[in-house]
């Protein structure tokens, strides 16, 4: 993996992007979802991974996170992306009419050799360091206002799989913390 989207400050929240490979919409169904959210809840209370913003779309997410400092934000998103993608394949295997994804997948994992079967996620995170204010807010909008653009969803509100419902107070699929001073503080002092 490139050097330059590594984490290798644990004290520093990061906006974060993983993608599917070949952009394949394998994440628009439900069920595909969830492998994804309870992943993220799973490392949220077993390997300190901090939640201030997420929206999973139909082949990529976007997040902004943190590390409890105990392990950098690349050694959780690397053993959440390993997670996800064994329970991916094992959902499509078993799915029955999804031998097109599964063959792109193993076409994928083909051409590495760290891969055995399939490789489900592109390499790397895409991370940046939340360096100021300003960058920390626009990172926030682009990740609500992604499923609106993509035509999700007429506004960010009414797209269930996007942290932007915690900010609106409404009923949010997976805890997050509230981006507030705390966080700017951390990364900017």
């Amino acid at each position: 993996m490139s050097e330059i989207y590594k984490t290798p400050e644990k004290e520093k929240a990061y906006f974060v992007t993983f993608t599917i490979v070949e952009w394949i919409k394998v994440l628009q169904d439900i069920e595909y979802k969830m492998i994804i959210i309870n992943a993220i809840k799973f490392y949220q209370q077993n390997r300190g991974l901090l939640v201030y913003a997420y929206c999973i779309m139909p082949n990529h997410v976007h997040m902004i996170i943190q590390s409890n400092g105990e392990e950098t934000v690349s050694d959780v998103l690397r053993d959440l992306k390993k997670f996800t993608s064994k329970e991916i394949i094992k959902k499509l295997q078993t799915g029955g009419k999804n031998e097109a994804i599964l063959s792109e997948f193993r076409k994928a994992g083909e051409k590495l050799k760290r891969i055995k079967n399939f490789k489900v996620w592109q390499d790397g995170n895409h991370a940046k360091v939340l360096y100021s204010n300003k960058f920390i807010w626009q990172k926030l909008n682009y990740i609500h206002n992604n499923p609106v653009k993509a035509e999700l969803a007429k506004r960010p509100e009414e797209y269930m799989f996007s942290s932007v419902r915690n900010y609106m107070d409404l009923d949010g699929i997976i805890d997050v913390i509230l981006i507030a001073k705390e966080l700017i503080t951390v990364n900017e002092g």
